[in-house]
């Protein structure tokens, strides 16, 4: 089954093309303003990874990039994003040759958790220093949003592939057709 996956052209695409959505995840998570919202009345204050806004009296935005912290979880997250792309650009190479190269395949699982590593690590230091060092008005709420979570989406994606691509060399005498073919004995 996992021969004839692979040589069949448009299975041999589904990994690269999960780590492209992994990716688009992560261009959500970066670009997007729901990472922090709240939204007790009459105070409405929202954020992303570079920026924190207040509509209390008029618009007021200030960058998060003034902190050391805002700066760690932006350059963290960053490079996980960073690892992703390029896992997925290998993954297109090692998928294109006709001869799958199985240590090659095995490195792109490996650098999928190191990208995964930084982006945890990102989405751990922003919600925990924010909470932390930004001073929230009395009997507010605040939600962690949408865009927060299209970056853990990315973070846990990059695991699971990770794991599949380490574990595609082990079936590479099926792959590649080198196992003998077991008969059973008839009764």
């Amino acid at each position: 089954m996992v021969k004839y996956g692979l040589d069949y052209t448009r299975c041999r695409w589904i990994l690269p093309l999960l780590l492209g959505l992994a990716m688009i995840f992560g261009i959500i998570a970066l670009a997007g303003w729901g990472w922090l919202y709240s939204q007790t009345l009459p105070f409405i204050q929202y954020a992303s990874l570079w920026r924190i806004c207040s509509l209390d009296n008029g618009e007021q935005c200030r960058s998060l990039m003034n902190y050391a912290w805002g700066r760690a979880a932006a350059a963290t997250f960053l490079v996980g994003f960073v690892l992703v792309v390029i896992c997925f650009a290998l993954s297109i190479i090692a998928f294109a040759i006709p001869t799958l190269r199985f240590n090659f395949i095995r490195g792109i699982g490996g650098l999928c958790f190191v990208a995964a590593v930084f982006a945890i690590m990102g989405l751990v230091i922003y919600p925990v220093t924010i909470t932390k060092y930004i001073a929230f008005p009395a009997n507010t709420v605040n939600e962690f949003g949408w865009a927060y979570g299209f970056g853990w989406t990315m973070c846990l994606m990059a695991i699971g592939l990770g794991f599949f691509f380490c574990c595609l060399p082990l079936y590479e005498d099926q792959i590649l057709g080198n196992v003998k073919p077991y008969y059973y004995p008839g009764p």
